[in-house]
């Protein structure tokens, strides 16, 4: 692949990412594409080999933050007809003007730019694997894996947030070797990829990607004398418990990312992030739905009939108390604002109180004699007299 080719193709289009995508939405594209196009579910199919080629690459350098903002400043300066062939440029070579694309060169083509700070070396040397400081050049740092765990919640504490104990088990720099991988303290650099941890792949055109070491597994270092305990790997289980912080508002299943909060890097990167999964148990009292709290209270027929207040029970606060209007009728919903579950911005949704008309199953006789008053006095009354009369229309 040409540098022209290299810098013309639109990585992100291959991905099918916007150009300010984060690193999880890459990471996420990829894998779906990976699958999909992957040569093992594609026997025989040329195209999906070539696809799946095309999306390796692109993953190669948006994965990557370095060689992603590498690339993104040489398209910046390049790409988008920023390319004039060179006097005598035929169809199987390409050259740049840099006369047209860099103002004030020094010492003739061979200077650096004016104002460009640094030669392209330092542009394309990540990115090609030759020159500059790219990643090809010294061992890298390496970012610590993520962790799933899951916690399970009252009812209460997903409202309200709460700060639990989560125990986790992950890959972290092994204790009896202080991480080397060599019992004696002693591993040697890798002979393969003379200690980058880091091996070139062709693609051709003198352009290639970079896959970590098969001998030393990309840690660019080889045990003489592996450890027991971790044979030689460097990195042993190891369990810890940590204090987490759950915000408040949580719902049951939602799955909640800590940054950094996941295994430690090697040589001095970047800890993994935590996944905790969330599960909610049930209220005997109260429900949720979305950011509002739901609530059944009873009432008796004559505050729904006649009216008056009730006194309805909150989440973990005081009661309140809500006005029945009269002729209240039954599965009747009143809200409560500001009542509910936390919101984001911290605000606080609706407590939404369904009225539900309470049938006593045993009356004293003072009210069986009250209620059979009521019945003669509304003798001529008929509720179902709309409904009849709506059956027969129709």
């Amino acid at each position: 692949m040409s540098t022209k080719d290299f810098i013309e193709k639109d990585y992100y289009k291959v991905l099918g990412v916007p150009k300010d995508a984060t690193e999880a939405e890459i990471k996420k594209a990829y894998r779906k594409l990976a699958r999909e196009f992957h040569p093992d579910a594609n026997t025989g199919n040329a195209k999906a080999e070539e696809r799946f080629k095309e999306i390796s690459e692109a993953n190669d350098i948006l994965g990557d933050p370095k060689k992603r903002k590498e690339y993104d400043e040489a398209r910046a300066l390049f790409g988008n007809g920023g390319f004039r062939p060179g006097p005598g440029a035929g169809g199987g070579s390409f050259n740049f003007d840099l006369g047209d694309l860099f103002g004030g060169a020094q010492g003739g083509g061979g200077g650096q730019a004016g104002g460009f700070g640094g030669g392209l070396g330092d542009v394309f040397g990540g990115l090609f694997n030759r020159g500059g400081t790219g990643p090809g050049t010294r061992t890298q740092p390496r970012r610590g894996q993520d962790i799933d765990t899951e916690v399970t919640l009252t009812f209460t504490e997903a409202i309200e947030g709460a700060t639990v104990p989560l125990r986790m088990s992950s890959q972290s720099p092994c204790r009896a070797c202080s991480g080397t991988g060599d019992k004696n303290g002693t591993p040697r650099v890798c002979p393969t990829c003379v200690g980058t941890g880091q091996v070139a792949r062709g693609t051709g055109g003198g352009f290639s990607l970079t896959d970590p070491c098969p001998d030393c597994k990309g840690r660019g270092l080889i045990a003489e004398h592996p450890c027991m305990e971790c044979k030689g790997s460097g990195r042993a289980k190891s369990s810890r418990t940590m204090q987490v912080r759950i915000p408040a508002g949580v719902t049951d299943g939602q799955r909640i990312r800590l940054r950094g909060k996941g295994a430690p890097g090697e040589r001095g990167g970047p800890a993994g992030d935590l996944y905790v999964l969330v599960h909610v148990d049930a209220h005997p009292v109260f429900g949720r739905k979305d950011d509002n709290l739901t609530v059944t209270v009873p009432v008796t027929f004559t505050e729904a009939a006649l009216g008056g207040e009730i006194r309805v029970p909150t989440l973990g606060g005081p009661s309140l108390t809500l006005k029945l209007p009269p002729g209240t009728p039954n599965g009747r919903t009143m809200r409560a604002r500001g009542k509910g579950a936390v919101r984001k911005d911290g605000t606080r949704g609706d407590l939404l109180v369904t009225v539900e008309v309470s049938v006593p199953k045993d009356l004293s006789g003072k009210a069986r004699d009250a209620l059979e008053a009521y019945r003669e006095a509304t003798a001529d009354e008929d509720p179902r007299a709309e409904l009849f009369e709506a059956a027969k229309g129709a």
